[in-house]
């Protein structure tokens, strides 16, 4: 069964947005939010599960940036959390 036609996006930038969001913009998160983290628990504890718990928290934050109707929200979320856990490493 296709899929229905009015939801699809139609401007290819969008596509490439959505899909760069998702991607760089999800591992830029996954590795604020791990350096983030290094202010609460030793180094070595975050390096080793920064393997799994990065994978899947990127994963999904690749996934949420589709469900996301509007790319720039997608865009903007992902800025905002990545300030966020920057400040808290810089602070």
């Amino acid at each position: 069964m296709p899929a229905n036609k009015k939801y699809l996006t139609k401007s290819p930038w969008i596509k490439l947005s959505k899909i760069l969001a998702g991607s760089l913009g999800g591992y830029l998160v996954t590795i604020s939010f791990h350096v983030a983290l290094t202010r609460v628990f030793p180094k070595e504890y975050i390096m080793v599960t920064s393997f799994i718990t990065g994978y899947l928290l990127w994963a999904t934050l690749l996934l949420v940036a589709f469900l996301i109707p509007q790319a720039w929200k997608t865009w903007a979320i992902y800025a905002l959390v990545i300030g966020v856990c920057s400040g808290i490493y810089f602070s």
